[in-house]
């Protein structure tokens, strides 16, 4: 089959689905002799450590949603502290667990499984506090280490096709996955989480860069061999997934960027993740159908976006009613994040429709990226099922984000079905609100190929974790949950006959003596 055969894409999506015939089929029992470590480790390189004294954001978690990305270009230069400070808000530690025979670091965004296998590296020119080079962020020694020594953005450049915000950027991250730190668990499943668990760490990163006035922007657009080898990963078991061109300037830099030295193979010494590992060929086969081999064609994906759009309403409908005077309710970003987790409980209890109004205004917007064009659209469609929220029956509803409205599609109690659609789980059942991202995959797949598939899971991740972060806001919990796929759909035909379900957030109250 030609890789660029989009059928590559809805096959693996098709073969990742779960069911209930398929869990009782297939369980999966974890190995947890053989469980990753959870961190990449350089054990050969010096460690560059970051300052304590990072200075905090006084904008607010709301505030800096509505923020993110918006605006016209800033002569920017994040120095080593403002790294720092968005290092740590999006993928550091925020806190730790003890619990028998070890302990347990929770990061700054969800991850599937609690299983972080997205880690992000840095490439820069000289910056205040950090000579030019590649390094790679370690969040158990909040560090640096310095893969590659001079300035190698240009490598970067080429590889993204031009791209301006990454030709005028002084910093650019990049996230990458290692798969076997998240296949252990889910086994091929876990390419889908490569776009979920990267998409909640970049909602934070956005948001942080909002809040400390750094233009950023998500770049899905690059030739990934290039980029793979810049950053030595290993093939076939890492990728890189994106790009975030950190600071600009509102004109074209004055000199171009200098050539870079020679990229040759580093082969540096990293700790093994665990005694062995399982392949899973598929996760193989969707990467290299997706990649693009050519500046030209990564100049060529962007923009050009086939925004989905809900049929006009038909049923009743609700406008929101969002907090404008946000008061109390916006606790500083940094201080939202630290407290954030992924609720282990709900409490049955109704939220207001205030905080769900909140709630979707601020998370379910557009953010910069290569592949949203016109500024504002968004790929998924967003799907809710009502459980318990102030002022409107439950029931299963479709979100018009252009005009802030949710239209009822069939009213009634579902908790039992929501349980069910969340794989059986008491958390979709218990909660207030469960919010689905569904696309149709077609037109996606049409303008952008294979790769489209990899921006509409990430796009997904992004919301969600945006959700989380409006939700944690407002003093509610939120989690992210797996689904019966088919079932979804189903559930919310014929309005949704013919999409994939990309995503599932829960939110609501949590029951505190069940929260992590």
């Amino acid at each position: 089959m030609n890789k660029r055969d989009p059928q590559i894409a809805r096959n693996y999506h098709e073969g990742t689905k779960h069911s209930p015939q398929s869990i009782r089929a297939d369980p999966h029992p974890l190995d947890w002799e053989n469980q990753p470590l959870p961190f990449k480790v350089y054990p050969g390189l010096d460690s560059i450590p970051f300052p304590t004294n990072l200075p905090p954001s006084e904008m607010g978690a709301l505030s800096a949603l509505s923020y993110a990305g918006t605006g016209p270009p800033a002569n920017r230069i994040p120095d080593l502290k403002t790294l720092g400070r968005l290092l740590l808000l999006s993928a550091g530690i925020t806190k730790k667990r003890s619990y028998p025979g070890g302990e347990m670091h929770f990061r700054a965004a969800a991850c599937t499984g609690a299983l972080y296998h997205i880690d992000l590296y840095l490439v820069c020119g000289d910056l205040p506090g950090l000579d030019a080079g590649v390094y790679h962020f370690g969040p158990q020694d909040f560090a640096l280490s310095r893969l590659r020594s001079g300035d190698h953005r240009s490598c970067l450049v080429r590889a993204a096709g031009e791209e301006l915000s990454v030709r005028w950027a002084p910093a650019i991250l990049v996230s990458a996955s290692t798969y076997w730190r998240n296949t252990w668990k889910y086994r091929a499943r876990a390419y889908r989480h490569c776009g979920w668990d990267n998409g909640t760490i970049l909602a934070n990163l956005l948001a942080a860069a909002a809040g400390y006035s750094v233009p950023a922007k998500v770049i899905c657009g690059f030739v990934d061999d290039e980029v793979n080898r810049l950053l030595d990963l290993e093939e076939g078991r890492e990728a890189a997934l994106s790009l975030i061109p950190l600071g600009g300037a509102e004109s074209p830099p004055a000199e171009p960027l200098p050539e870079p030295p020679e990229i040759r193979p580093l082969n540096l010494e990293t700790l093994p993740l665990s005694g062995r590992r399982v392949e899973y060929p598929t996760i193989g086969e969707i990467h290299a159908a997706s990649s693009l081999i050519s500046g030209a064609e990564a100049a060529a994906w962007r923009g050009k976006t086939p925004a989905s759009e809900p049929a006009p309403a038909a049923g009743k409908t609700f406008p929101l009613e969002p907090a404008w005077s946000l008061g109390d309710v916006d606790d500083r970003l940094g201080e939202v994040i630290i407290r954030r987790g992924s609720s282990r409980a709900f409490a049955r209890e109704p939220i207001s429709f205030e905080q769900l109004s909140t709630t979707l205004d601020r998370a379910i917007t557009g953010f910069p990226a290569d592949f949203l064009d016109p500024p504002g659209v968004l790929l998924n469609d967003v799907y809710l099922i009502v459980h318990a929220v102030e002022e409107i029956p439950p029931g299963q509803y479709v979100y018009h984000p252009k005009e802030k409205i949710l239209e009822l599609l069939e009213a009634g109690n579902f908790r039992s079905r929501a349980g069910h659609l969340g794989l059986g789980q008491l958390l979709p059942a218990d909660a207030a609100v469960n919010v689905y991202f569904l696309l149709d995959l077609e037109p996606v797949l049409e303008r952008f190929g294979n790769r489209g598939y990899r921006a509409a899971q990430l796009e997904a991740g992004i919301l969600g974790g945006r959700l989380y972060l409006a939700a944690y806001a407002q003093g509610l919990g939120a989690t992210g949950l797996t689904f019966f796929d088919d079932d979804v759909t189903a559930f919310f035909s014929p309005h949704a006959q013919g999409k994939g379900v990309m995503f599932l957030v829960a939110l609501g109250h949590k029951r505190k003596h069940r929260t992590q």
